[in-house]
């Protein structure tokens, strides 16, 4: 049966944050609520996909060539080529399942091993009065799973404190360092008073991957998993040094497909990051409900933004959403809303301009001009690590002469150190 693509439209929205991620959001995902939705059109007027696009987080932008490589072409000829990038390999999945009247896992060729996949809540780093706040939506809203983003810039402590206590017991974080602890004798300390917590459940990435010696010995002192992004060691490698303990995985459906595969013949269990609005999030059940091993709550962060493009909404329940079972993603387009919150080139936003503060209880204060310098500081081992009551706080423009100059000085040579 050949699905010939007739047309790909290009559909670049951009979707709101909720309020509260929208603030945290400012300093480095800003451009998050840009997406790009493909349609496939066919001759048959009835016959359309979807896929999407994050193009500022993305493992595959969709470029002009992979569309006029498939247009007039027959679209399961495209099957597990992840070189057409995110947005457009989904909406020809999404294409060829609904052609066949069968959901997308059928096209993996493999069987269908759960219904119900695990999902997480994600948030990145935020006061502990901001995550207990969202905790308590996330229960809310069917979630049990909350993954946060680890930062030597703020007390953990203080943070996991606040939402164990907004929460219901069975409630459970997982949380990630992006390497920023830098070594296991840093990191020790700090991940075996988290194992005191009942609500903590896993790291992810608290020191550099690489780092097989150190990510070793640190497993061996911690009660609670580690969770590291699939490749980096080696694969074999990882295996063979027992680096980690389960794995990240996203990309392109033949990667993660793979991936997958690799990761349930050494018994390792993994989570699914494949982040977007409904639509990706669609996708990341369909891949979900056939790879055995993909068993610890996948993270597509949906609960970013106020709208998911969908007609109707996935279903989650207790820690669980449900995979829809339709032909193809099994989803409806939120037609109305892809008119509505349609975007105008250039499909970007210019970053923000901020002045970050690093504040301490006993009046200490490191000022930067970006996150990016935070970033800079923590992988080199320059700043502080959870100390008590540390925290990152917007200084607010005043249109001072001097916020003016801290910015400046900041953004020349930061971070610009105010005594106590």
């Amino acid at each position: 049966m050949k699905i010939a693509i007739k047309d790909v439209e290009r559909i670049t929205v951009q979707v709101p944050f909720t309020p509260r991620c929208k603030i945290w959001c400012a300093r480095e995902q800003y451009q998050w609520d840009i997406s790009e939705v493909i349609r496939l059109t066919t001759d048959t007027a009835d016959l359309v996909g979807y896929g999407e696009t994050m193009p500022h987080y993305t493992w595959g932008r969709v470029t002009d060539e992979a569309i006029e490589r498939v247009k007039g072409a027959n679209a399961a000829d495209f099957l597990g080529d992840d070189s057409l990038g995110a947005g457009l390999q989904m909406a020809i999945y999404d294409l060829v399942g609904k052609a066949h009247g069968v959901p997308v896992h059928r096209l993996f060729n493999l069987p269908q091993v759960r219904q119900w996949c695990p999902i997480s809540w994600w948030n990145v780093d935020m006061p502990p009065e901001e995550f207990a706040a969202e905790a308590r939506e996330a229960v809310a809203r069917g979630y049990t799973s909350h993954k946060i983003k680890g930062r030597p810039w703020w007390d953990i402590y203080a943070q996991v404190e606040a939402i164990a206590q907004a929460v219901p017991d069975y409630y459970h974080l997982d949380i990630d360092w992006n390497q920023m602890l830098v070594n296991a004798s840093n990191a020790a300390p700090v991940l075996q008073r988290l194992d005191q917590y009942p609500i903590v459940s896993l790291y992810e990435s608290p020191i550099p991957q690489g780092d097989v010696e150190g990510n070793r010995r640190l497993r061996d002192k911690i009660t609670r998993p580690i969770a590291h992004h699939f490749g980096n060691p080696p694969f074999p490698t990882a295996m063979r040094e027992e680096a980690c303990d389960g794995f990240v995985i996203g990309g392109g459906i033949g990667r993660v497909l793979q991936e997958g595969i690799q990761a349930a013949g050494f018994d390792k269990t993994f989570f699914l990051q494949i982040v977007g609005t409904g639509i990706t999030t669609a996708l990341s059940l369909q891949l979900g409900s056939v790879l055995s091993h993909a068993q610890w709550p996948a993270v597509n962060c949906l609960n970013i933004y106020q709208e998911d493009l969908l007609a109707t909404p996935l279903t989650i329940r207790g820690g669980y959403a449900e995979t829809p079972e339709g032909p193809g993603l099994g989803i409806e387009i939120d037609e109305e809303a892809l008119s509505r919150l349609r975007m105008e080139p250039p499909y970007e936003h210019p970053p923000l301009r901020l002045l970050l503060a690093l504040v301490w209880p006993d009046g200490r204060k490191r000022y930067y001009a970006n996150i990016h310098q935070c970033w800079y500081d923590a992988l080199k081992g320059n700043m502080p690590i959870h100390e008590t009551g540390a925290r990152l706080e917007y200084v607010d423009d005043d249109g001072s002469p001097d916020w003016e100059e801290m910015q400046q000085r900041a953004a020349d040579s930061g971070p610009v150190f105010s005594a106590a």
